[in-house]
């Protein structure tokens, strides 16, 4: 199974681009991932929250395909434990699912369009976080996924 990591924006903050490069580094040890990092829209300041996920949204849908296993990250999704999100990656790789897209919308969230075209929505907390964060927080997930289902000492529970 492949992984795409759909973003928006670029990570602007060091301490959490070097932390989710590690992660980024790690996880490639187990499985394919890709990035596919959209670029903030240029004319945002002028737009209200609402057009700027439209907007948005246009964008990540044309890099979707109905094929895709669509994963959006929202803190109203599913919340799992490390272990049973584990448990769902490998139900989802037994499946014979080819390739899933981790969707990260922008600062205001996703439109509703994201939101119906995502196969399933998770949340890494009730908390929010910014959209750079959330990066580094599921980056250091899925390694821990990883690493859980190759039954590896990086996980204590």
């Amino acid at each position: 199974m492949n992984i795409t990591l759909l973003m928006i924006g670029n990570t602007s903050e060091a301490f959490v681009r070097d932390g989710y490069e590690i992660f980024l580094k790690r996880l490639r040890h187990y499985i394919k991932v890709k990035e596919v990092i959209i670029p903030d829209l240029k004319d945002r300041k002028h737009l209200n929250p609402e057009q700027v996920k439209e907007k948005e949204a246009a964008l990540i849908l044309e890099k979707l395909s109905a094929s895709n296993y669509t994963v959006l990250l929202d803190e109203r999704g599913k919340e799992f434990s490390s272990v049973e999100f584990a448990g769902y990656l490998q139900k989802t790789m037994n499946v014979g699912t080819r390739e899933m897209f981790f969707v990260v919308g922008g600062a205001y969230g996703v439109a509703e369009s994201i939101k119906q075209k995502a196969d399933l929505t998770v949340s890494l907390s009730r908390m929010t976080f910014t959209h750079q964060v959330i990066r580094l927080l599921f980056a250091e997930q899925l390694y821990r996924a990883m690493t859980i289902l190759k039954n590896e000492p990086y996980h204590n529970e």
